[in-house]
């Protein structure tokens, strides 16, 4: 049994067929059949279950397909570990949530990693927690900020970004400077993020505790829409301190129930041994500017 030998079962599990699993990893179709009948005949037991559509792992080819998962992912840390430069340098995918892509504190750490690390090409991915927490688990992120809690057994969190939530309206919405009971929580609006926002579900939880149907929710996808939304008074929104612009005059923050009061977003990374240089220089940056920041993060 090679790394070849475990690629394959790995690629059948995920595509769900052998012709699947061919046509990714660029194999004429009989090769990966026979890999498969051979591997069998080895080791003595049924590793699928063959039926129209495709193919399903057995109990004993799940076993297989853990083992082979965390073998090969060791294979390519220590490529890494071997083939990485002395400095950071190369790709990094970093997953954002949209609350965090234009916090001011963030926005400078950004300036400050570019200037520093030219050779280091750099993406942001946007999307949200959930996303972002697939994206880790797969392979196809290095790094991610995530909002919420996780399942952390396979994943480090870096450092953690810690702030007050508030519900955001429009500053027409109430004379009285700081005034909560102003808001007619029953029949009123609310701008959400996609299912999946840890604040979209902090707002749920709020109205269900107040015994209030959350009917009225306008999805959006951006923080400039959803900001721009209650500037217009179509409704409210739960935000972070880092993405309310607390000097525009349209708008108000207001205090929620202390038990929705807080957020913590961790900018995470696999727990592995092997760390890249540019991952290690990029959460450095994010750590020095968090301590900076004006906005209310604080870096822990």
């Amino acid at each position: 049994m090679d790394l070849t030998d475990l690629r394959t079962i790995a690629v059948i599990v995920e595509e769900g067929s052998v012709s699947g699993a061919a046509e990714k990893m660029g194999y004429v179709q009989s090769n990966v059949t026979a890999r498969i009948r051979k591997l069998e005949s080895e080791l003595g037991v049924p590793l699928f279950d063959r039926h129209p559509k495709g193919v399903t792992p057995t109990e004993r080819g799940l076993v297989l397909y853990r083992y082979a998962k965390e073998i090969l992912d060791m294979a390519e840390e220590a490529v890494a570990a071997v083939k990485e430069p002395p400095y950071p340098c190369g790709p990094l995918l970093i997953g954002v949530v949209e609350t965090m892509a234009t916090s001011p504190s963030f926005i400078q750490a950004l300036s400050h990693f570019q200037r520093t690390y030219p050779e280091v090409a750099l993406s942001l991915v946007s999307g949200t927690s959930p996303q972002h927490y697939e994206g880790m688990l797969s392979r196809r992120l290095d790094g991610a900020f995530i909002t919420g809690d996780y399942d952390m057994s396979l994943l480090v969190s870096e450092l953690e970004l810690r702030e007050e939530v508030s519900l955001l309206a429009s500053s027409e919405e109430s004379e009285e400077e700081g005034a909560f009971k102003a808001f007619e929580l029953t029949g009123a609006s609310w701008i959400v993020f996609p299912k999946g926002c840890p604040f979209r579900k902090s707002n749920e939880e709020w109205l269900s505790s107040e015994g209030i149907a959350a009917a009225n929710m306008i999805e959006i996808s951006t923080l400039e829409t959803m900001l721009s939304c209650v500037r217009a008074k179509l409704g409210c929104a739960l935000l972070p301190a880092s993405a309310i612009p607390w000097s525009d005059p349209g708008l108000r923050a207001y205090p929620v129930p202390e038990e929705y009061r807080s957020a913590t977003t961790r900018l995470l990374r696999r727990n592995e041994s092997f760390r890249s240089k540019a991952f290690a220089a990029f959460a450095e940056c994010v750590r020095e500017a968090g301590g900076l920041n004006s906005t209310g993060i604080q870096a822990s």
